[in-house]
């Protein structure tokens, strides 16, 4: 059903290169990673959820129609974050959508309501995130609508985590160990988008970027003051872990005492997406080229992060 993934030059950036899902009988990548021309930054630029291609069995499976299953898509989050790889680092997407299987979960937060039989005992079936539907292998979409016509065998849901989520992450290892051998520090950057809506929870509209590193845990608060000092100047409003602290990847990749940095973006999408087609927005290109000058500021930050003493990050 799927081939893993593959690595390409700079070029044709963005993925599958138009505002449609796909709908096909095989993934095939399931993701890949976008490399640079020539490797000159320690960054490593990783989009977890802004896959779209939708598998005629998963559709049929479904209680829900294309469009309301896209409402869990980072949509063309790869996209925006491109200009990247043309920069000198590397950027791994999924090809596969977030309501199919969740890359930024635990291995195992499986769902005791949507999958049966007797579960392993190393799953974590008690995380929030199970509780609220959003697992390994996701319950619901974001506005809580039940995803399957019925309950999932154990067999299959193991069958997606072995053949997606453990290369997956695999590849995202590699990447970062590629920049430690390079660098002596590597520096992930996570990128996501949020819907304009719901409210947060302070009130008022959302902001549009937030930043998350875990209150500090999982990189280098310089670097996150750098990010956020760099979008207000273009005029950005920046809100820092509330309500997106970073995930299970930024948790489990930000290792600041080893030179190992992770820091979560999420995008407003009303800043480059008609959210209600699922169609790219007349800022989409600025907003582009606005993340192209993010990622050049932080790429030229580097020398002093690398250079700061393990103890001032931990």
């Amino acid at each position: 059903m799927f081939r893993q993934f593959f690595s390409r030059e700079t070029g044709c950036l963005g993925g599958r290169g138009n505002d449609m899902a796909a709908i096909e009988d095989v993934c095939d990548p399931a993701f890949e990673i976008i490399a640079p021309a020539k490797h000159t930054s320690p960054f490593v630029f990783n989009s977890p959820h802004s896959g779209r291609v939708y598998l005629k069995r998963f559709l049929a499976a479904s209680r829900l129609s294309l469009p309301r299953l896209r409402k869990s898509e980072d949509s063309f989050v790869e996209q925006l974050f491109a200009p990247a790889a043309s920069l000198g680092a590397p950027l791994l997407h999924a090809h596969f959508p977030r309501a199919y299987l969740d890359v930024n979960r635990e291995p195992y937060e499986l769902d005791p309501a949507l999958i049966t039989g007797a579960l392993p005992r190393y799953a974590n079936t008690r995380s929030a995130r199970v509780i609220g539907g959003l697992g390994t292998i996701a319950r619901v979409v974001a506005e809580s609508e039940e995803i399957y016509r019925a309950p999932m065998p154990l067999g299959d849901a193991i069958e997606r985590i072995n053949s997606l989520y453990k290369p997956y992450h695999a590849a995202l290892r590699s990447l970062m160990d590629a920049s430690m051998r390079k660098f002596s520090i590597a520096v992930l950057i996570d990128c996501h988008s949020m819907p304009s809506t719901p409210h947060c929870d302070s009130g008022g509209e959302r902001p549009d970027f937030v930043l998350g590193d875990r209150f500090s845990a999982s990189c280098n608060p310089n670097l996150t003051q750098l990010v956020a000092e760099q979008l207000n100047a273009m005029g950005y409003v920046v809100a820092f872990n509330k309500p997106y602290a970073g995930g299970f990847i930024t948790e489990h990749y930000g290792q600041p005492g080893k030179h190992r940095h992770a820091l979560q973006i999420e995008v407003n999408r009303a800043l480059y997406l008609d959210e209600e087609n699922y169609r790219r927005s007349a800022n989409f290109d600025r907003l582009r080229r606005d993340i192209g000058r993010l990622v050049e500021a932080m790429m030229a930050m580097m020398p002093a992060l690398r250079d700061a003493p393990r103890a001032a990050a931990e």
